[in-house]
């Protein structure tokens, strides 16, 4: 099979040194007390790139688990929890939210720019009454960030418990876990941390634990419930068998991203180029405030296929970008520039190949994408 270069916002690329640690020979996760160990081990740099003091956890699933595992945690019938909805991501908080019982109260944003802090400030001085608050960092189907550095302390402030969505943004965009008041912050292996699909990762402030134990009745479920995982070290047990593969890659991936100090930078630099090729070639971007430096997404010009595009693009440079879904499908093109992406010679044959595709199907760029991204970058 002819693996495509992707240049998705996930599943990204994974480091050579990330693979080959998943073909390590591995113990035995249940009973080998030394994997303990290096589980927490993994945590804790999980906890430092996180900048907090929180307990981590590392789950078997796709970050959607580390979704629904904390409204299944935290949510009781008849909650009261506010959806900060200004996207794909930020709306399916809300399924979660009443698969447990809760009550959606959802806060409104305009889907093509970030949270707007003194209308979400506005809205909480005349209703506060929830029990805890999601928000999506980076919306990655539409790729609008918000600003949980000034949104996350407002909520807290009014002794609301934080739930954040970081899937898309984690490794890519600065995350201060303590200093930004944040009580459940969720990440997932496959996207700017550049490990295979599998793992969600998330922290875990006392608060919540607090919220989880003081429950009228316990939570209903036991995959997605994260209060059997508090003592997981002391009691040498775990919920289930860890997939100790996974772990161990995605234990030299927090390695990759610990050693590159310079990743946040090359994030924002990589981004900001890409954005300003797109713009200058004629071709519009689909937000207007609030980028993420993970991800950039292009309006399909009028008369072009996305999905025609996209084939082409795979079937004569052997790269896969992606298309959106829900509102969005068929109107928009997605570059994920995240992690092991985020490399200039790969954003720059990327253009090349982006501006090739859309000429052959009648669109006429501006500039040179890709030489005005390394000029820029």
């Amino acid at each position: 099979m002819k693996v495509p270069y992707i240049m998705t916002p996930g599943p990204t690329q994974v480091r050579e040194n990330v693979r080959l640690a998943r073909s390590l020979e591995t113990t035995n996760p249940d009973l080998d007390l030394k994997f303990y160990d290096f589980y927490r081990e993994t945590c804790k740099k999980i906890a430092q790139f996180l900048k907090t003091k929180n307990e981590v956890r590392i789950l078997s699933g796709e970050g959607i688990l580390g979704l629904e595992a904390a409204c299944a945690s935290l949510t009781e019938e008849g909650d009261r929890v506010l959806v900060i909805d200004n996207g794909i991501f930020g709306e399916g908080f809300a399924d979660f939210v009443k698969m447990y019982g809760g009550e959606v109260v959802c806060f409104k944003g305009n889907r093509e720019r970030e949270i707007d802090i003194d209308k979400l400030e506005k809205f909480l001085d005349e209703d506060s009454n929830f029990k805890y608050a999601t928000v999506v960092h980076c919306d990655t189907p539409s790729g609008v960030l918000n600003n949980i550095s000034n949104i996350c302390p407002l909520l807290k402030k009014k002794g609301i418990i934080t739930v954040v969505d970081s899937v898309a943004a984690m490794g890519g965009e600065e995350v201060k876990v303590d200093e930004w008041k944040i009580d459940i912050v969720i990440g997932g292996s496959q996207k700017c941390i550049s490990a295979p699909p599998g793992l969600t990762i998330l922290s875990i402030s006392k608060d919540a634990f607090n919220v989880m134990k003081n429950r009228k009745k316990p939570i209903a479920s036991f995959y997605c419930n994260l209060l059997v995982w508090e003592n997981y070290y002391e009691n040498k047990w775990f919920p289930y068998t860890q997939p100790i593969s996974d772990i161990i890659g995605l234990g030299v991936a927090i390695d990759n991203l610990l050693e590159d100090k310079e990743i946040l930078s090359r994030h924002s630099k990589i981004a900001d180029a890409t954005r300003k090729a797109v713009k200058e070639a004629g071709l519009e971007l689909y937000i207007k405030q609030g980028y993420s430096n993970t991800v950039t997404v292009i309006d399909i010009p009028e008369n072009i296929d996305d999905a025609k595009l996209r084939n082409y693009m795979l079937e004569n440079y052997n790269l896969m970008l992606a298309g959106s879904f829900g509102y969005l499908t068929g109107q928009v093109i997605r570059i994920g520039h995240m992690g092991e992406n985020a490399r200039i010679d790969k954003m720059s044959y990327v253009l090349f190949a982006l501006q090739r595709s859309l000429e052959f199907f009648g669109f006429n760029c501006k500039c040179n994408m890709s030489s005005l991204f390394l000029n820029e970058v």
